[in-house]
């Protein structure tokens, strides 16, 4: 069996037992290929059952060498181990080379989040005179109120909100669904871009059902959406990697600011564990220490002599 064969295997396996989402799949599978090249061209084409844990790691060890971050180093190696840990479940190999592997020590990674201040600031340079506008403000609040994925508000369907009882069903990752509740402002304004927006579009057939169009009445891309955050943050002057995900990282920690707890934002994220939801406690402690170094008297105070 060549690699191609068994990398589709493991392609099926991931997508319909494992429920990989189709970015994490296309990441998984990416990084898969990449150790495919390297053993056919610099490895004389070995093939995955004959490849050994001293070829991997020289592999590995020469990727690190190009100075990728220590983040996607550990994607890597996690990629891969998955990958021999399939064929040895498969029985297709007997061992498993890279059973010794271990990836980069990581640091607590602390997401990048907006103020109330700033998401208010982005809004504010929004064009609304406009269609395009209007829809992008739709967007961001959506984002912003009800902390979805960029993939998930792309596929948002209209047959998924409930404007009744104020809630939208959000298909998420390994096709999960959720129901996270909308703020009557939120809900108020995507009425209202149903109504005086999208309305005037010749709608593709095959999105009719789909909230967020283009301007030609297809779909909207992740690329797009990226890129009109990306110009809105650079026009409102704040100096931040801003992406979709920063807007949900906000929703969270905002909700937690405020006193929400901890298993219902959980849900409303779509964490199948709260230990990934536990991340924006770390992000709260950060603020309370801040508060206590600024305005404890003790911090104040000059030493008495």
């Amino acid at each position: 069996m060549t690699w191609n064969e068994k990398i589709s295997d493991f392609e099926n396996f991931l997508k319909f037992e494992r429920n990989f989402s189709d970015n994490t799949l296309d990441a998984y599978l990416r990084d898969i290929r990449k150790l495919r090249d390297y053993a056919e061209f610099e490895l004389e084409n070995t093939g995955p059952f004959q490849i050994t844990y001293e070829n991997i790691q020289e592999y590995l060890f020469q990727l690190s060498k190009k100075k990728f971050s220590e983040r996607s180093q550990a994607r890597w190696i996690s990629s891969i181990k998955s990958f021999f840990k399939y064929l040895v479940e498969d029985e297709v190999r007997t061992d498993n080379p890279t059973t010794l592997l271990e990836g980069p020590k990581l640091g607590l990674y602390l997401p990048d989040t907006l103020s109330f201040e700033d998401v208010n600031r982005i809004i504010k340079v929004i064009n609304t005179d406009t269609d395009l506008g209007r829809r992008n403000h739709c967007m961001i609040e959506v984002l912003y109120g009800c902390g979805l994925r960029v993939s998930e508000l792309i596929d948002l369907k209209i047959s998924n909100i409930n404007f009744k009882e104020s809630y939208l069903k959000v298909e998420g990752k390994g096709d999960k669904s959720r129901f996270v509740p909308m703020a009557t402002f939120t809900s108020t304004l995507i009425k209202d871009y149903i109504r005086e927006i999208r309305s005037k579009y010749k709608i593709n057939k095959r999105c009719e059902d789909i909230l967020f169009l283009n301007s030609r009445g297809s779909a909207m891309s992740r690329v797009i959406v990226f890129i009109i955050i990306k110009e809105l943050t650079e026009k409102a002057g704040i100096n931040k990697k801003i992406s979709p995900h920063t807007f949900r990282h906000s929703f969270a920690t905002h909700l937690l600011q405020n006193g929400a707890d901890l298993r219902y934002i959980q849900e409303m994220l779509g964490h199948s564990s709260i230990t990934t939801t536990e991340i924006y406690t770390h992000l709260k402690n950060e603020e309370l220490r801040d508060v206590i170094l600024n305005y404890h008297p003790r911090n104040k105070v000059k030493e008495v002599e």
